[in-house]
């Protein structure tokens, strides 16, 4: 199990990164708290892809 949902999980990390830079381009956010907002997102999906794991292996 952990052999597919790691490997999706970098995808899915480094998408949402992509995602991000986006972000912060479109919405113009300054480079001195883009740090913050990429430090944000990358805590709260990592949450969400560790509870999903767990979810997924117990379950």
């Amino acid at each position: 199990m952990a052999l597919y949902f790691i490997p999706l999980a970098v995808v899915i990390l480094f998408y949402i990164n992509k995602l991000t830079n986006t972000l912060c381009v479109q919405r113009e956010i300054p480079e001195d708290k883009q740090p913050k907002v990429f430090r944000t997102i990358n805590v709260l999906i990592t949450i969400l892809l560790i509870t999903s794991y767990i979810e997924v292996l117990f379950t």
